[in-house]
């Protein structure tokens, strides 16, 4: 029996939320404070920049600031996937050299290792499971694309990565009409809220104070001002990711990307012999407008793309409802992987918004002269990076204070990068949505026309983006 999008629970901030439950209500800021460093933001990047900032120096008086509650916002609706990718590093190999970018990459690669490490020292039981990161191609373009990532990846010294062929893809998964993969160990699926719960819990077992219901509405030198009062502070971190938006003046900063997935019914034994996926690896592909995929502790899929990519006037959703087209397209990328589950059940469908820069790099900064940091535009890939993020933001902070030097992660080059702003609108709207149709064409190209390479139209994309 089929699923339709109407039978489907649809928002509620997430699967992840309908499965763990909402979190207790912490209060709102009361009135005027000040602190040694004040957080906007309690995602995974502000909670992450608290608890290494209070571990660092527990003397210092930290308050995370947050609109809704910790994790409303990408970290409690993103996939899961804990992965060695981010944003950017290419152009910070054309910009820094190679080895600069080699840098940033082996420190991404031992994030993983340290989100792990930090869940089992704190007791945080998030469903980790580290498998890997297996990405699949299905068309010949998509495999002459694999294979040049593959070795893309290799030159900047991911020598532990491993090249399969369609034999070998289908021992791990059995994706339908894979011809080829490439695996990466430095990767983990994860519970996105039992992380960010855990995370918030251990952070306020330390002494950082933490408001929510309390939006920021402005920042500037040493002031964080709410509806509620002004918190005063001499470093003010920016940590906000797909909503820096909604502050003053910050409207073209980073614009609000939106990304939409699906949750399964439980699988059963038999639907899980038939797929295989027992290393639990999470699942991407090499198409343009590529998918995401996870199974699950509780044995569902977990599996996302991109919807509706844009809100006119960087606009962002309240609850996470998914429009019911989108519903139906990442239902039928489930069943093209997987025509075994073509009567399984889709339960939950949500969205978030994730922060897009102009050039489509991450980046982490402090300006010295006013204290203001911040740290975003992981474009995707921010369960890990914003790990990396917050312990730059630490050494940037110590060190500006004169507590520290400066460190490996000050050094990183995407540590001060400058990015120009986004196009007004309808300018803005225009391009986001002119370029994910175009990818969309080249990947149904690519399908209809198998030999016929890798479509013209998504190198065009990648230019309008602003990518290549």
């Amino acid at each position: 029996m089929s699923s339709s999008a109407t039978s489907v629970v649809n928002g509620g901030i997430s699967f992840w939320y309908a499965d763990d439950g909402l979190p207790a209500v912490r209060e709102p800021l009361s009135g005027d404070a000040s602190a040694d460093v004040v957080v906007v933001g309690g995602g995974y990047t502000g909670l992450w920049t608290a608890y290494y900032l209070k571990k660092a120096a527990p003397f210092l008086r930290i308050t995370v600031l947050e609109q809704k509650f910790c994790g409303y916002g990408a970290s409690g609706r993103n996939g899961g996937w804990l992965y060695n990718g981010i944003a950017g590093r290419d152009r910070y190999a054309k910009l820094h050299g190679h080895e600069a970018a080699v840098r940033l990459q082996r420190a991404m690669n031992d994030t993983v290792a340290e989100v792990v490490a930090v869940t089992e020292a704190e007791g945080i039981d998030a469903g980790v499971h580290r498998g890997g990161v297996l990405e699949v191609a299905t068309t010949p373009a998509q495999l002459a694309r694999l294979r040049a990532f593959h070795e893309h990846e290799l030159s900047f010294g991911e020598k532990d990565r491993e090249l399969y062929g369609a034999r070998q893809t289908a021992e791990r998964i059995r994706v339908a009409g894979a011809v080829g993969s490439s695996w990466t160990p430095h990767g983990a699926r994860l519970h996105p809220v039992k992380l960010v719960k855990g995370l918030a819990a251990a952070v306020e077992a330390l002494g950082v104070v933490i408001h929510e219901s309390t939006p920021v509405t402005e920042i500037r030198p040493k002031h964080a001002v709410t509806p509620y009062g002004t918190v005063r502070a001499t470093y003010v971190l920016r940590c906000t990711e797909g909503f820096t938006a909604s502050l003053s003046g910050q409207r073209r900063t980073w614009l609000p990307m939106n990304s939409s997935m699906i949750a399964t019914e439980q699988l059963t034994d038999e639907q899980w012999s038939a797929i295989g996926w027992d290393g639990r690896e999470t699942l991407g592909d090499m198409a343009h407008a590529y998918m995401y995929a996870q199974r699950t502790a509780d044995g569902r899929i977990a599996l996302g793309g991109r919807g509706v990519p844009y809100r006119f006037g960087s606009r962002t959703d309240n609850d996470g409802r998914t429009q019911d087209g989108t519903v139906e397209a990442l239902r039928e990328i489930l069943t093209r992987f997987f025509p075994a589950l073509a009567g399984v059940r889709v339960e939950h469908a949500w969205s978030g918004v994730l922060g897009v820069p102009r050039d489509w790099c991450a980046t982490v900064t402090l300006d010295r002269s006013t204290g203001l940091g911040w740290a975003g535009g992981y474009v995707g890939s921010g369960v890990a990076t914003a790990n990396l993020a917050a312990r730059t933001l630490r050494d940037l902070v110590r060190q500006d204070s004169g507590q520290a030097g400066r460190t490996g992660l000050t050094d990183l080059p995407w540590v001060n990068h400058k990015v120009r702003k986004w196009e007004p609108e309808p300018f803005r709207w225009l391009g986001v949505h002119g370029m994910y149709a175009t990818y969309r064409a080249a990947d149904r190209r690519e399908l209809l026309r198998p030999g016929s390479g890798s479509s013209r139209l998504a190198r065009v994309a990648d230019r309008v983006a602003g990518r290549s």
